[in-house]
C-alpha cells in the first residue's frame, strides 16, 4: 500500500537549487532515513512531504494516502503556549484521546466522581490499551508536570512534549525531523524500539547512526540535488555508497583523461572552424564541465601537538554539590590520566553539565576540591554555546582566538584550514556569523574551542545539529587528539567510537566509575550495577555476580594490555619512520635497531597474552 508518492519535484531557495526532479515511494511499513549535508535541504523536503511547501512548477506529483493519519514532528514544534502540557498532549479530535484526558484530569484532581464519570467513557469506547500506551509514552520521556504552562518550557522540553503528543496520537506515517535531540540515551532508547513496530511507517531526519543501524530499512541521500536510494540500514548504506563513489572516480578519471586527449587536439587544431570541429569543440567543453566534478574528499590528517601535560593533571577530591533541593554529586574522587576519553552518561537532570561545570572551575563546589595541574590548558565546548560576535566575520571569530594551531614536525595549520575541514569553505568564511544558521554557530563555537589548542577537552552535547559527514570529521579529529577528552553526549555510536571510560551518573549524587564503551556498560549484567549495589553484605554473592567480576576484571586487562600494544606499535613506527629518513649515524643505528627488536618481541608477548585473555574473558561470560 503506497503512503507517499513524490515524482519529478524540484525547489530553489532564491539562487539555490535544493531539490532537482526527485522520486520517492514510500509503502506501508517502511522506514526510511534521509541524510544530507546540513544546509541542503533536508528539512525543507520534509516539509514538502508534510504538505507545508509546494514545489516549483507545475509538472510534479506529491501523493500522501489521504485515509492515514500522519503525525509530523518538525525540529521547531507548533505547540500552544497558553496550554498545560496535559492539555496539549491530549489535544485531539479523536474521541478515544478526549476520553483519556478527561480521566488523566480526574486523576491530576483525586476527584473520585470525575474520575469513575471517564473511566466509563473509555470502557465504552474500549481506549484502555491506549490509555496504558499514554502513561508510558509520558513516563518514558519525563514528562510528568502536567500542571505546567507550555510556554514556560524551555526548547528540550518542548520538543519532548511534541514527540509525545505525536505518539500518544498512534498516527499510521510518522514525519520525524532529528527526534532524537534533547532526548537522553534511554529516551533514545525507548523511541528505537518503539519506532521499531512492523505496523508504523516512517519517514525521518537524523544524525543517530545506531538509530540508522537499528531502525531504517531504507536510507536515502540528498546530494548535489538529487536523492540517491539504498535500500538496507547504515552499514549497508556505507558499502554501497562506497561503491557508488569508486565507480563516479573511475568515470571522474576517464572524464579527466579523455578531457586531456580533446585539450591536445583542440591545441592542435587548425584555424578553419568546420561543423564537425564545432561539434568537437562543444563536446570538449562539456567533458570540462564533467571533470571539475567536486567528489567527497577524504579528511585531512591533522596531527595535533598541544602542550605538553605534566605528570598532574586533574585531581577530584571527595567533591559534593546540590543544586537547590537536588544533591547531584556525594564524594567523588578520581584522578585523571594523560590520554584519558572519557564518556558521561545518565538521565537528564542528573548532573552531567554540571559536573563538566566543576571541572572547568566555572563553578565551585559544596565541599571538597578539585586540584588542577598547571601544565593543564583546558577546552570547554558549551551546550549552549558562546555568545558569537555576529558583526564579526567567520574568519575573523577564529583569528580572534589565534592564527594557527601548532602541528607535529614543526608544521602549521591555518585557521582558514581548520575552517575548511570543518565544511566552512574559503566563500563561507567571509560571511558574517550573524548570517549562519544555529547548527554553523554550534559548529563555529567548537572550533573556536580547538583553535584554543587545549591539552584537556571538555565536550558538552556536541553532536547536537551536526550532519553525520561533519560529526565523522569531528570524530577522525578528536581520535586523533593527544590529550584528554571528556564528553557529555546522548550519541551512543560517538561514544563507542571515541571513549573506553565511563561515568555513569545514578541520581543522587551517585557516579559509577565504569571501564568500557557504552555498548559493553549496556549489555547484559554490566547494565545492571545499581541493582548490585543493594546486596547485602552478609548475603554471599551470586555465581553469576562472581563471572561478572571475573570478566569486568578480564575487561581490565585486556585494555591494559591493548593500550601497551598500541604505545609499542607508535614507537615502532617512529624507529621505522627514522630509518626511512636516511640517517647514517652508525650508533644511533645500532641502538634502534636493538629497541626494534625488544618492542617487535614485546608486541608479539602481547598479542599472545591478548588471545589468551579474550578466551577466558570469553569463558566468563558464558
Amino acid at each position: 500500500m503506497n503512503f507517499l508518492t513524490l515524482e519529478n519535484v524540484s525547489l530553489r531557495y532564491g539562487e539555490k537549487l535544493l531539490f532537482d526532479a526527485l522520486q520517492l515511494y514510500i509503502n506501508k511499513g517502511d522506514k526510511v532515513a534521509l541524510i544530507a549535508r546540513n544546509g541542503t535541504g533536508k528539512s525543507t523536503l520534509l516539509r514538502v512531504v508534510s504538505g507545508e511547501i509546494k514545489p516549483d512548477g507545475d509538472s510534479y506529483k506529491t501523493y500522501l494516502r489521504p485515509d492515514i493519519r500522519i503525525g509530523y514532528l518538525p525540529q521547531e514544534p507548533h505547540l500552544h503556549p497558553s496550554n498545560t502540557v496535559l492539555q496539549e498532549v491530549f489535544l485531539s479530535e479523536d474521541p478515544a484521546i478526549q476520553a483519556i484526558y478527561r480521566y488523566e484530569q480526574a486523576m491530576s484532581r483525586h476527584d473520585e466522581a470525575a474520575i469513575a464519570e471517564a473511566a466509563q467513557v473509555v470502557e465504552r469506547l474500549r481506549a484502555w490499551d491506549a490509555q496504558t500506551r499514554a502513561e508510558e509514552i509520558l513516563h518514558k520521556l519525563d514528562i510528568t508536570d502536567f500542571d505546567r504552562v507550555v510556554g514556560t518550557l524551555s526548547g528540550g522540553q518542548a520538543k519532548r512534549l511534541a514527540l509525545a503528543k505525536l505518539l500518544v496520537a498512534n498516527p499510521d506515517f510518522l514525519i520525524l525531523d532529528e527526534p532524537t535531540n534533547h532526548l537522553d540515551i534511554a529516551m533514545i532508547e525507548y523511541l528505537e524500539q518503539y519506532l521499531l513496530h512492523p505496523q508504523l511507517t516512517l519517514f525521518m531526519v537524523t544524525h543517530d547512526r545506531y538509530f540508522l543501524e537499528h531502525v531504517c530499512d531504507q536510507i536515502v541521500e540528498l546530494e548535489n540535488g538529487k536523492l540517491y536510494p539504498y535500500p538496507g540500514n547504515y552499514s549497508t548504506y556505507l558499502e554501497r555508497k562506497s561503491l557508488r563513489k569508486e565507480m563516479e572516480q573511475t568515470t571522474l578519471q576517464k572524464t579527466r583523461k579523455l578531457v586531456s586527449h580533446e585539450l591536445e587536439w583542440i591545441r592542435r587544431m587548425p584555424k578553419a572552424r568546420t561543423t564537425k570541429n564545432k561539434a568537437r569543440i562543444d563536446r570538449f567543453a562539456s567533458l570540462q564541465e564533467e571533470a571539475r566534478q567536486k567528489l567527497t574528499q577524504d579528511a585531512m590528517q591533522i596531527d595535533m601537538e598541544p602542550d605538553r601535560l605534566g605528570s598532574k593533571i586533574v585531581e577530584a577530591h571527595y567533591v559534593t554539590k546540590s543544586l537547590g533541593n537536588r544533591l547531584l554529586l556525594k564524594d567523588f574522587a578520581y584522578n585523571f590520566k594523560k590520554g584519558e576519553r572519557v564518556g558521561i552518561v545518565g538521565p537528564n537532570g542528573a548532573g552531567k553539565t554540571t559536573f563538566l561545570k566543576l571541572l572547568s572551575g566555572e563553578l565551585k563546589p559544596d565541599a571538597g576540591k578539585w586540584v588542577i595541574g598547571e601544565t593543564v590548558k583546558i577546552g570547554f565546548y558549551r551546550q549552549d554555546g558562546l555568545m558569537l560576535k555576529e558583526d564579526k566575520r567567520v574568519i575573523d571569530v577564529i583569528r580572534e582566538i589565534a592564527e594557527y594551531l601548532p602541528l607535529k614536525k614543526g608544521l602549521k595549520l591555518s585557521a582558514e584550514q581548520l575552517l575548511e575541514h570543518f565544511m566552512f569553505p574559503r566563500s563561507q568564511q567571509q560571511v558574517y556569523a550573524s548570517q549562519l544558521s544555529g547548527g554553523e554557530k554550534r559548529r563555529l563555537h567548537l572550533l573556536q574551542v580547538l583553535m584554543g589548542n587545549p591539552n584537556f577537552l571538555i565536550l558538552d552535547e556536541p553532536t547536537n545539529d551536526l550532519d553525520i559527514l561533519t560529526l565523522n570529521v569531528l570524530e577522525n579529529y578528536l581520535s586523533d587528539f593527544p590529550g584528554c577528552l571528556v564528553v557529555v553526549t546522548h550519541d551512543r555510536y560517538f561514544l563507542d567510537k571515541l571513549v573506553d571510560h565511563l561515568f555513569v551518573f545514578q541520581g543522587n549524587g551517585q557516579v559509577l566509575d565504569y571501564n568500557g564503551t557504552y555498548s559493553e556498560y549496556r549489555s547484559g549484567d554490566d547494565f545492571s550495577f545499581a541493582a548490585q549495589t543493594d546486596t547485602k553484605e552478609d548475603k554471599p554473592p551470586s555465581a553469576q555476580a562472581v563471572r561478572f567480576q571475573d570478566a569486568k576484571e578480564k575487561k581490565k586487562q585486556l585494555k591494559k594490555v591493548e593500550r601497551t600494544i598500541e604505545e609499542l606499535q607508535s614507537e615502532k613506527k617512529k624507529i621505522m619512520d627514522w630509518f626511512l629518513e636516511g640517517h647514517t649515524d652508525l650508533d644511533e643505528s645500532q641502538r634502534k635497531n636493538i629497541r626494534l627488536k625488544e618492542i617487535e618481541a614485546r608486541i608479539a608477548s602481547g598479542e599472545e597474552e591478548w588471545f589468551v585473555l579474550a578466551a577466558e574473558l570469553e569463558d566468563a561470560m558464558e
